[in-house]
C-alpha cells in the first residue's frame, strides 16, 4: 500500500512540473532585418550579466561560446552574401565564437542542430577573425542587432558588458537591381499583356481592352498558338467574325504544327462561323 502512496505521490508531482511554467533566465529572441531585396534573421537567447565579469571570467578567454544562450543561435540569410568579404550562400547557419581580449575567432557553421555541442567537433564552414572594441558603457544582456543599415548591406553588432565586434554583411544584387529597373521601365512583357488579356476576357471585363493587349502579343511572327487562339477568341466574343476568322486561320497552322488537338477543335470551330 506503502508502495502505491509513494507512486501516486510521483506521478502527481511529475504533473505538477510538467505544467510548470516561469520565465527563461535568457529570453529567446528572434529579429529580421531586411537589407537590400533580402532578409537576415537571428533567433538567440540573451543571458544577462547581473554583477558577474563575463569575458575573461565566467566566459574564460580562449574557450568556444555558443555566442547567446541555452541552444545554438541561428542566423539565416535569404540571399547569397557576402560577410566581412567572405562569399556565403543563402540559407541557415550557426555561429560559435572564440573570445580574446583583442579579438574575437568567428566560427560559422550549416545550421542543422538547436545543440551547439554538435558543431563543436565539425569543421567550419567559413573561420574569420575581428578586433574588439572597447565600449565606454556596460552592456548589460548580451546583444545581437543591425546597425548602420544601407541598400546594399548592414553590420551586425554583437555586444556584452564592454566589448563589441562587428560583422559586415553586404548583399551583392546590384546587378540583378538593375535589371529590375530596366525591365520595369522597358514596359510590361508579352506575357504580363496576354495574362492581362486572359484575365479581361475571361471575366469580360473588358473586352476592347482585352483585344489590345493580346494583339501586342500577337503581332509578333513569335506569337504562340494559344496566344493567336485567344485573340481569335476575342475577336468572336466582340462579333467581329470576320476578322475572328482571319486570326483562327493563323491559330490553326500553329496549333497544327503544335500538334494540340484541343487548340485545333477551338479554331475550327471558329472557322466554320
Amino acid at each position: 500500500m506503502k508502495t502505491y502512496i509513494i507512486m501516486a505521490f510521483m506521478f502527481v508531482n511529475a504533473g505538477l512540473l510538467a505544467q510548470l511554467k516561469v520565465p527563461s533566465l535568457s529570453p529567446k529572441t528572434k529579429l529580421s532585418q531586411n537589407i537590400g531585396l533580402s532578409i537576415a534573421t537571428i533567433e538567440y537567447s540573451r543571458p544577462s550579466k547581473k554583477g558577474r565579469k563575463i569575458f575573461g571570467g565566467l566566459l574564460p578567454y580562449g574557450e568556444v561560446w555558443r555566442t547567446g544562450a541555452n541552444t545554438a543561435t541561428k542566423l539565416s540569410f535569404s540571399k547569397d552574401l557576402l560577410i566581412n568579404g567572405e562569399q556565403f550562400k543563402k540559407g541557415d547557419y550557426t555561429l560559435l565564437t572564440i573570445p580574446s581580449k583583442d579579438k574575437w575567432k568567428l566560427k560559422w557553421y550549416k545550421y542543422a542542430s538547436t545543440n551547439w555541442n554538435d558543431y563543436k567537433e565539425q569543421t567550419p564552414y567559413k573561420t574569420m577573425e575581428v578586433l574588439v572594441k572597447d565600449l565606454n558603457e556596460v552592456v548589460e544582456t548580451f546583444s545581437m542587432r543591425f546597425q548602420n543599415n544601407s541598400l546594399l548591406g548592414s553590420d551586425l553588432f554583437i555586444e556584452w558588458e564592454t566589448a563589441r565586434v562587428e560583422i559586415s554583411i553586404k548583399i551583392p544584387e546590384e546587378l540583378e537591381i538593375v535589371n529590375s529597373i530596366n525591365k520595369t521601365l522597358s514596359g510590361p512583357s508579352n506575357g504580363e499583356y496576354f495574362r492581362a488579356a486572359l484575365y479581361l476576357h475571361e471575366t469580360k471585363t473588358d473586352l476592347p481592352k482585352a483585344l489590345e493587349y493580346i494583339q501586342k502579343v500577337t503581332s509578333s511572327e513569335k506569337a504562340l498558338f494559344f496566344q493567336v487562339t485567344r485573340e481569335a477568341l476575342i475577336l468572336k466574343d466582340l462579333n467581329e467574325i470576320s476578322k475572328a476568322k482571319r486570326v483562327a486561320k493563323r491559330a490553326l497552322q500553329l496549333s497544327e504544327k503544335a500538334k494540340n488537338n484541343d487548340f485545333i477543335r477551338i479554331n475550327k470551330e471558329i472557322l466554320s462561323l
